[in-house]
């Protein structure tokens, strides 16, 4: 549950500063402070440190003022990106919420428009970072339960920053669960209680049911798991009734988010070695994100029918589990040649983005921690972006731009096919070579979505250790806020 957050468009005053215990305050950058409380404390640290004036808007500094508030001031540019604005918050606010404080206060000055981007910036951050993680420690810290806001007044009290917020805090609570604590089969029983939580209808297509239905390159990986608790599962939001679809689409027109959801990923037959086997437990993180994103628009009950669809299960090793060098028939009739059983992801996709697509939705996107290749490409700091057509990397761009969440768009020309070329099947699932495997993946997965227009993220981005952006933790729940958006755009 997110702290409670109040506001006060008054400015902070020197009393109120002294007794809120932990203060962030934040100031637009000048070339001199201005009259802020706790300025005559500020300005000794400073100069006990050798600092000046612009070395806030490079790094916080912190103040212990009398009576034992700690205060840390940051100066933020007028003209800074959401990501700088996030990543300066957050760096200020790490130095207070390392002591667990129960109760935060938060100051914006500057003119109105600073005020409401820092103030904004502010809050989702505190409130992404407020809520702890799972964990199964024998002691827990205490809990940030109350934040005050000083110095601006929203209209609509915060209501988009704390759904942001509560989609982010959800998917990166499913990514860090342990394997033994989310197999496939509690992770639908999670997505049950969040169904009735958020008023959405749900749709279980298990394995026996796939297998039926001919999603060969689905249950190629699922059938390697002994529980058989694999399934795809659909989970629809339908938005308020009047004014429900997106722009340009006719009302009525959905938007799928599909999401890998592997719980854990041994890498099957091709198995992983133990320094690339730790952490595959958070193979399920395109899912959570598809989750996070359905759990936001709830929350502002978007005008917009949404589709989610998460691909559940385990890559394991046993005798039952899928080989090199078969060929399995997808659910839309491809014929598949295995080259690699750790490429896994591609395959639970393939049928996943068939099934998304028969609903001919206005948009298909899809979130998969899926190849190496992009980690080796951008790091961990942006993750890899796919576009149908131009109009929508633009689209994914300026949605990457606005969330503080970077992307970098790259292209997935026809002539890459050649490398996925099969003597024996319609295409290759990957090539042996590795060489710009994520650009051969979406390669593949184009063969799945038909001509519906598609968004393909690689998710490089899902875990930086040390935080990203807004988050501090390693699991950032990279692309929630991305999503929202595009949505926002779609909308218009």
């Amino acid at each position: 549950m997110l702290p409670k957050l109040t506001e006060n468009k008054q400015e902070i005053t020197v009393k109120s500063l002294e007794t809120a215990g932990h203060a962030l305050i934040l100031l637009p950058v000048a070339k001199t402070l201005p009259d802020v409380p706790g300025g005559v404390q500020l300005r000794a640290v400073m100069k006990r440190r050798d600092l000046n004036l612009d070395a806030l808007a490079k790094s916080p500094v912190a103040v212990q003022l009398p009576g034992g508030t700690l205060a840390v001031y940051a100066m933020l540019k007028v003209d800074a990106s959401t990501f700088e604005s996030h990543e300066a918050v957050r760096k200020g606010l790490a130095l207070l919420l390392a002591e667990h404080p129960k109760v935060l206060a938060l100051a914006v000055f500057g003119d109105a428009a600073f005020k409401a981007r820092a103030a904004e910036a502010a809050v989702y951050t505190t409130l992404v970072n407020a809520v702890p993680l799972p964990s199964r420690k024998s002691k827990s810290d205490a809990v940030l339960k109350s934040v005050a806001l000083h110095g601006y007044q929203p209209a609509d009290g915060f209501a988009r920053v704390k759904a942001l917020a509560e989609g982010n805090v959800l998917t990166r609570s499913l990514t860090v669960q342990g394997p033994d604590e989310l197999t496939p089969g509690v992770y639908r029983k999670r997505i049950k209680a969040l169904a009735k939580q958020y008023d959405w209808t749900i749709e279980e297509y298990a394995y026996d049911k796939l297998k039926k239905m001919g999603a060969g390159a689905f249950c190629a990986v699922a059938q390697g798991s002994p529980a058989k608790d694999a399934a795809i599962v659909r989970i629809s939001y339908k938005g308020p009734k009047k004014g429900s679809g997106v722009r340009g689409q006719g009302s009525g027109k959905s938007v799928a988010f599909v999401g890998k959801g592997i719980c854990f990923d041994t890498g099957g037959h091709n198995l992983k070695p133990a320094k690339y086997m730790q952490g595959m437990h958070e193979d399920m993180n395109g899912s959570a994100v598809v989750l996070g994103i359905l759990a936001a628009a709830s929350k502002l009950k978007l005008p917009v029918a949404l589709e989610g669809w998460v691909a559940l299960a385990e890559n394991h090793i046993s005798p039952e589990a899928y080989r090199q060098n078969e060929v399995v028939k997808a659910l839309n009739g491809t014929t598949i040649e295995i080259v690699h059983t750790d490429a896994e992801g591609r395959m639970v996709l393939a049928d996943t983005l068939t099934l998304a697509a028969r609903g001919k939705p206005a948009l298909i996107a899809d979130f998969a921690t899926l190849t190496g290749t992009m980690h080796y490409a951008l790091g961990s700091r942006m993750s890899g972006v796919f576009a149908s057509s131009s109009a929508l990397a633009h689209s994914a761009s300026r949605a990457a731009t606005l969330s503080g969440e970077r992307i970098v768009v790259f292209p997935y020309p026809e002539d890459y096919d050649s490398s996925l070329d099969s003597t024996v099947a319609d295409v290759k699932q990957c090539s042996m070579e590795g060489e710009a495997d994520h650009i051969l993946a979406t390669r593949f997965l184009s063969h799945f979505v038909g001509d519906t227009p598609w968004l393909h993220m690689d998710l490089s981005g899902h875990s930086c250790k040390g935080g990203l952006g807004a988050v501090m933790s390693d699991a950032n729940g990279f692309g929630v806020a991305w999503a929202m958006a595009l949505l926002d755009g779609m909308r218009g």
